[in-house]
């Protein structure tokens, strides 16, 4: 039986398609990858300014600077927002659809609960702005949550409790779909139903095989499966 009652998404590696790592964005942006950047101690601090970021303890501004700062002043802090702002790039194929299946089927709540940033947090709209894509699909689901407004991030558990009391619902209420195995793993320690997503795969497909087996969506023609953008409007 079907105790489902929220579908909580992760929007980075579920729903949006973001680069990996500072030589993919550097590729994709155009800007000269200086591989010096990629020692292990101005990794970690990257990786510190970055938690700062997402859970709102360090204004934008003042991160790009120190971001700059931690790749040795490889990169300006001009540089460093045109890597930010280029970070996130587009919607996984379909997805849109199977969202939009999963809020038109009523079926269960929708949510969302993204490690995140102010910046890329109001890239969620329609068509683009200052020449940078904009994110539709994750307009639909109704709980919208994020590190930076809570103040916490994943895989802390107090994310996760502060969302429950945000929303209502409670451990085996909530489907949440992740790509990181550490914040599925936290998910499930406090009761959450959880699906692991591979995010260099069809995350749709992964997402709409999920609801299916929790009878949350019918099973869909994929030959006739529209794309994000003819869901939304795009």
């Amino acid at each position: 039986m079907n105790h489902v009652r929220l579908v909580c998404f992760d929007l980075g590696g579920v729903i949006i398609r973001h680069h990996r790592s500072w030589e993919q964005a550097c590729r994709a942006l155009g800007l000269p990858y200086d591989d010096a950047v990629a020692h292990p101690d101005l990794v970690r601090e990257r990786r510190a300014l970055t938690a700062l970021h997402h859970t709102g303890k360090i204004a934008t501004d003042e991160f790009f600077a120190a971001l700059a700062r931690a790749t040795g002043n490889r990169y300006s802090p001009a540089q460093v927002r045109q890597l930010h702002d280029a970070w996130i790039f587009a919607e996984y194929d379909c997805i849109g659809d199977v969202l939009q299946r999963l809020v038109a089927g009523a079926r269960a709540d929708t949510g969302i609960l993204s490690n995140t940033n102010e910046v890329h947090w109001n890239r969620l709209g329609h068509g683009a702005r200052d020449g940078l894509p904009l994110f539709p699909s994750a307009l639909q689901l109704n709980h919208r949550h994020a590190s930076h407004l809570l103040g916490l991030a994943k895989p802390d558990p107090a994310i996760y409790r502060a969302f429950e009391t945000h929303t209502g619902y409670r451990g085996e209420d909530i489907l949440f779909f992740d790509d990181l195995p550490e914040n599925i793993h936290a998910a499930a320690s406090l009761g959450w139903r959880t699906h692991l997503i591979d995010h260099t795969g069809d995350t749709a497909a992964q997402v709409e095989g999920a609801l299916h087996t929790y009878g949350l969506i019918d099973r869909y023609d994929p030959s006739s499966r529209m794309s994000s953008s003819a869901v939304t409007g795009a």
